[in-house]
């Protein structure tokens, strides 16, 4: 039995920390703030719970697979429903494109805006299941520790035009250019540009068709409360307001770690679900590391930072035409875009994802009450924007874009508010630059150029979340802790695992 150490308690941390008590290792899991959860931190205010992080619930196979690994049932644990449709997209004009898990029904959708463009979709649809098998089944669960690795796999991602952006590669088939934005948003739920993130992630798309988007009773909070329920189940420790100040280090190995408080833990092993450039750059000083130096952390590409708005209203917003999951876009979509991930440039207009999930689950508002989430992609801190002066100023600019345009008579009756900014990503969550999805997923920081899932520099530490392979979302850092639980496993002489796939149509 080893004694190993997790540094943080997201869903890749929670996920790495359940799998390895389940091997029968002793687990201790370390959370700098007063909750479980990582970026899926819960806001309790006056009366209403809000989500602080991730909403969209895709691949719940996965769940079910963790919960598996430990003898468990997950429907013992959390319910999960499906939603439809998974997302309402508005153009500019709120014009608007549902879509679901029905081909029927998006090729009927499709020919609102472009009926040439069916046949197109629907080979658009066979080309993603190809990268989804290759791309998620293949290789989202291998670890990329070596050239050769990533070498092996290169005839199959030119085979999938991954040279391609996932927009230019949804062009080859779409020729409305709203629609060519509906097929190929899903970058922006990782971090990534739609116009610079490779082909690769079209499979998003495809992994939401087959499996549905789904909502657990009483939020993501509820997700995060049951895994931490199952680890102590399974013997683990978990101790809450333990900030990690530096990972004790011996030659090519991690011993430990000593907190705030001046405590030194020892482990045989180390999972560091903090961000990965945070944990090099902050908890190891620079001299023990060969390859991760601060030079080459800083040479890497981040992705966006985020502007969110948590708020409750007093009454009920049934009549909106809004559904559980909105997306806004805007109509310089490119132009923004351009704005936030290469001019670095915090700009007059957004596009934004407006999240209300009381129309599926009223229990997380006081009676007669509407619970929202609204998000709008920022630059990181490299903008050189300064928060503390700008921050009221976006926020009033996005609640008058949603009452003039959404929500009648929304500031009257809000009574419940809380805003997040990229310091609060740096700060707070201890993201490098504030940005809220870390390496941004491009060709060139995919698979073996992102940060490795055991470190290059300690052959014990251990990398599990949105910033090492095979990324952000919750498949991708759920997939890095069965890559980690895989090479811890490999270190002790323990059996490999691989997740249980099954379409909740089945």
């Amino acid at each position: 039995m080893a004694r190993i150490i997790v540094i943080g308690s997201g869903f890749g941390g929670l996920g790495a920390a359940i799998r390895l008590a389940a091997r029968g290792h002793d687990v201790h899991i370390l959370e700098k703030r007063d909750k479980l959860g990582g970026r899926a931190y819960v806001y309790e205010i006056n009366g209403f719970k809000f989500d602080g992080g991730p909403t969209v619930i895709t691949a719940p196979f996965m769940f079910d697979d963790l919960f598996a690994a430990a003898g468990r049932k997950r429907e013992d644990y959390i319910q999960f429903v499906p939603l439809d449709p998974f997302y309402r997209i508005y153009d500019h004009n709120k014009r608007y494109f549902d879509y679901n898990g029905d081909e029927s029904f998006i090729l009927d959708q499709i020919a609102r805006w472009n009926p040439e463009d069916r046949e197109g979709y629907q080979r658009f649809m066979r080309t993603t299941k190809a990268i989804f098998q290759k791309g998620f089944i293949e290789l989202a669960d291998k670890p990329f520790l070596h050239l050769w690795d990533m070498i092996k796999v290169a005839p199959d991602l030119i085979r999938m035009q991954s040279y391609l952006s996932v927009y230019h590669y949804a062009a080859q088939f779409i020729k409305d250019d709203f629609l060519r934005r509906v097929f190929s948003f899903h970058p922006l739920l990782i971090g990534g540009n739609p116009f610079d993130a490779p082909s690769i992630y079209a499979m998003i798309h495809y992994l939401e068709r087959e499996w549905g988007i789904h909502y657990a009773i009483g939020g993501t909070g509820a997700v995060v409360a049951a895994l931490g329920r199952l680890f102590e189940e399974l013997g683990g420790t978990v101790t809450l307001n333990a900030e990690v100040k530096e990972i004790l280090v011996n030659g090519r190995r991690v011993t430990g770690v000593r907190l705030a408080d001046g405590t030194v833990l020892q482990a045989d092993a180390i999972v560091s679900n903090a961000d990965v450039a945070t944990t090099y750059r902050s908890l190891i000083p620079e001299q023990h590391r060969r390859k991760y130096t601060n030079r080459r952390i800083e040479r890497y590409k981040y992705s966006m930072s985020l502007f969110v708005i948590y708020f409750g209203t007093k009454r009920r917003y049934l009549d909106s035409g809004l559904v559980h999951h909105n997306i806004i876009l805007s109509e310089r979509y490119k132009g923004l875009l351009e704005d936030i991930f290469k001019k670095k440039r915090v700009a007059e207009d957004f596009s934004l994802y407006l999240h209300m999930p009381t129309i599926t689950d009223p229990s997380i508002a006081p009676e007669g009450c509407e619970n929202f989430y609204v998000l709008s992609p920022v630059p990181h801190l490299g903008s050189g924007t300064d928060w503390t002066q700008y921050a009221k100023p976006y926020r009033d600019a996005i609640m008058q874009f949603l009452e003039s345009e959404y929500l009648p008579d929304l500031q009257a009756n809000i009574i419940a508010e809380h805003y997040i900014d990229p310091l609060h990503f740096r700060d707070v969550l201890g993201s490098y630059l504030g940005s809220a999805f870390s390496v941004q997923p491009i060709l060139l920081q995919s698979a073996w150029f992102r940060p490795h899932n055991r470190s290059e520099d300690f052959e014990n530490l251990y990398f599990v979340g949105a910033g090492t392979h095979p990324g952000a979302g919750l498949p991708g850092v759920l997939s890095s802790s069965i890559i980690v639980e895989n090479l811890i496993g490999d270190a002790l002489e323990t059996r490999r695992v691989q997740p249980v796939m099954k379409p909740v149509s089945a």
